[in-house]
């Protein structure tokens, strides 16, 4: 069971450091939103494993603020990007 939990973690950070180098790196503001969405989920993955492995759910909480966080963030951008290239 330990050699897979680390497998799973590190997993997880390759996928983490991809995320980070996407949001350093995009061309677009675009690239940089799916990047962070991406981020996000990956620590709601990681929140949702420790609560599997270790067998509590008191980051249930935590878990419902980031998604609404990543939610609210992408909805704001979307806006934001449809506003500025559609100018009235």
């Amino acid at each position: 069971m330990n050699v897979l939990v680390v497998i799973i973690l590190a997993v997880f950070a390759i996928a983490a450091l991809l995320a980070l180098i996407r949001i350093v790196i995009g061309p677009s503001i675009l690239d940089r939103v799916v990047a962070s969405d991406v981020l996000l989920t990956e620590i709601m993955c990681i929140l949702g494993a420790d609560m599997v492995i270790n067998h509590h759910t008191r980051s249930l909480p935590v878990l419902l603020i980031i998604a609404a966080v990543g939610v609210f963030g992408s909805i704001s951008i979307a806006r934001f990007v449809a506003r500025r290239d559609n100018p009235r």
